[in-house]
């Protein structure tokens, strides 16, 4: 069986994998999650946060050959760690994520797509370092498909977001391409347009992507759908 390492997205934290990871341990893969700078129990400060940090945080929980899965913004941080450790790498999961294209940060891919539904729900701090969501937009933006309680939860450990991970490419070379990658699609997502998820995979192997009929958040709307999904790509 795999070991998983899941890398949250943009604002969140290691605890929006909670139900995710028991699931991937019944399918008997080990599995953890680590909170990325800036994020969850992580006190570095928002504006000190860089997508190299990011990067680093992962390598350094990198120790044997490792299934990498990235969800959202963590396409991007996920990328640049199997570049700087491949021998670590096993395999890199997409979840609703960004796959980084040549020469395009994060945020100038946000703009390739066809609509940029966050865009309009980005309330930015004084400094422009950071960014926040209004707890009255999370619902309809990441969870609206998912339990009852979730945005109470997650709006009690939502953080900044820095900016300026989003704002720089990340360089693949030949270092990080004999790594497999996969890709889930959320065909209900609100967050990135399901129309970009297919352009951004539109070139990958049929059997190299699959499809959950969910929003942006999998990790809490169908957990253990997520980990069969993660289960399969592992076991081909």
């Amino acid at each position: 069986m795999s070991d998983f390492l899941l890398i949250h997205g943009a604002a969140h934290g290691a605890w929006c994998w909670l139900d995710v990871i028991p699931e991937l341990q019944a399918l008997g893969h080990t599995a953890r999650a680590i909170d990325l700078p800036g994020h969850g129990a992580d006190a570095t400060p928002y504006t000190d946060v860089t997508l190299d940090a990011y990067a680093d945080a992962i390598t350094a929980a990198l120790d044997t050959p490792t299934i990498l899965v990235g969800h959202s913004m963590g396409g991007y941080p996920i990328t640049l760690a199997a570049e700087r450790a491949p021998q670590n790498v096993q395999m890199l999961i997409y979840v609703c994520a960004y796959v980084p294209k040549p020469g395009l940060s994060l945020s100038q891919m946000r703009m390739e797509a066809p609509y940029q539904p966050l865009l309009p729900h980005i309330r930015m701090t004084d400094d422009k370092q950071g960014w926040t969501v209004a707890r009255a937009d999370l619902h309809d933006l990441f969870y609206h498909d998912c339990p009852p309680g979730t945005v109470d939860y997650a709006a009690d450990n939502l953080c900044i977001q820095a900016t300026q991970p989003t704002s720089v490419p990340v360089t693949t070379t030949g270092r990080s391409a004999p790594i497999p990658r996969r890709y889930i699609r959320c065909a209900d997502d609100r967050t990135i347009p399901p129309e970009y998820q297919i352009t951004m995979t539109q070139d990958w192997p049929a059997g190299h992507i699959t499809t959950m009929g969910c929003a942006h958040s999998p990790f809490f709307a169908q957990p253990a759908a997520l980990a069969a999904h993660l289960h399969g790509f592992a076991q081909g």
